[in-house]
């Protein structure tokens, strides 16, 4: 039996990359999974490829109909929400002279409004359905700390930790524990446009960023999706009764706490 046998998670921005890996991941568990994602037709398609019990949902984390219709679907056809993984994201840089307010205000409406709102939603969910349940969000290394070029990124993910640490003290009464797993440099196609950003501002060639940012990893390289995996099922499961508001990192010896 899995460790998450009987369990329905719902996970946003999982129709590639970390998301992905976390659904497979659940499903091998045992639990039934919803894929949440904008982009619905490669959330059909991760949907089928992994099966057990896994469904596509359409879930905008900008918009409040969505991410409550989003809600309401895996509710209907899984059959209540017992895990949600905040993993819906966007990245950006740019000098603090160059940044924009479109930039500013994209990021933080998808990294912390996102996260929140989809918390909310979740939570209530969870509290009407009175058998508690598991919130894991996504923060990062990067917030941990600045970095000259990343300062709005930086600051959502800071964010993300302040609100695991809020709603986790807030939340626990209802016994859903809230905690969030803060990733280093993770490999994906998402790091082509990290990579090209960092080539535009520090006049880099293209892949070189990439090779430096994994060469710096004590563990000796970039992380893969998979490599997240094992926190996200220990946080779900019933082992991590008695963890309340924390942020775990997992990068590779990057950062300590």
């Amino acid at each position: 039996m899995g460790r998450l046998e009987g369990k329905t998670a719902i996970i946003t921005g999982a129709a590639r990359g970390i998301g992905r890996a976390f659904a497979a991941r659940y499903a091998e568990e045992g639990a039934r999974v919803a894929i949440a994602d904008i982009n619905i037709e490669a959330a059909e398609k991760a949907a089928a490829e992994i099966g057990r019990d896994t469904i596509a949902v359409h879930l905008d984390v900008t918009d409040q109909a969505s991410i409550d219709e989003a809600v309401r679907e895996t509710e209907e056809r899984l059959g209540g929400i017992d895990i949600l993984i905040n993993n819906a994201a966007l990245f950006d840089l740019a000098p603090i002279v160059e940044i924009t307010r479109e930039s500013y205000e994209r990021l933080f409406s998808i990294n912390v409004a996102g996260t929140l709102f989809t918390m909310q939603a979740v939570a209530r969910s969870m509290i009407a359905h009175g058998r508690g349940g598991r919130i894991i969000n996504m923060a990062s290394q990067a917030g941990r700390r600045g970095e000259p070029l990343v300062a709005i990124y930086c600051a959502t993910k800071a964010a993300v930790i302040s609100l695991t640490q809020s709603a986790g003290l807030d939340l626990i009464k209802h016994r859903i524990n809230v905690n969030a797993i803060a990733p280093g440099v993770v490999d994906g196609e998402h790091w082509d446009g990290v990579d090209a950003l960092f080539a535009k501002y520090e006049n880099r060639p293209l892949g070189e960023k990439k090779r430096l940012a994994g060469e710096a990893v004590p563990y000796g390289r970039m992380g893969r999706p998979e490599d997240l995996t094992g926190m996200a099922v220990f946080l779900a499961s019933e082992e991590a009764e008695y963890i309340v508001a924390q942020t775990y990192n997992v990068d590779g010896g990057n950062w300590m706490n």
